[in-house]
């Protein structure tokens, strides 16, 4: 079976994955990888950038789950128990 991602684009989504999974040695191991395959500086910023953002909409969410659960709000309780 071909494989749908070239290896760049693989890489990049590694790095992508490392930021968003705070995990310093994939990064390293990525973004290593990313520059073998023809990665740019601003191709690996943006896909950090993205991974932060998406990581901090988690962040957020998650941080609001927090208060509500702790203020004993019912729609908490019942999204915990889905």
């Amino acid at each position: 079976m071909a494989e749908a991602l070239d290896p760049k684009t693989k890489e990049l989504v590694g790095i992508a994955a490392a930021v968003a999974g705070h995990c310093q040695p994939c990064f390293v191991y990525h973004h290593k990888t990313a520059l073998q395959f023809g990665a740019t500086a601003e191709e690996i910023r943006e896909a950090v950038e993205l991974a932060r953002a998406v990581r901090g909409a988690g962040d957020r969410h998650m941080d609001e789950f927090v208060v509500r659960r702790l203020s004993g709000d019912a729609s908490a309780n019942s999204a915990a128990n889905e």
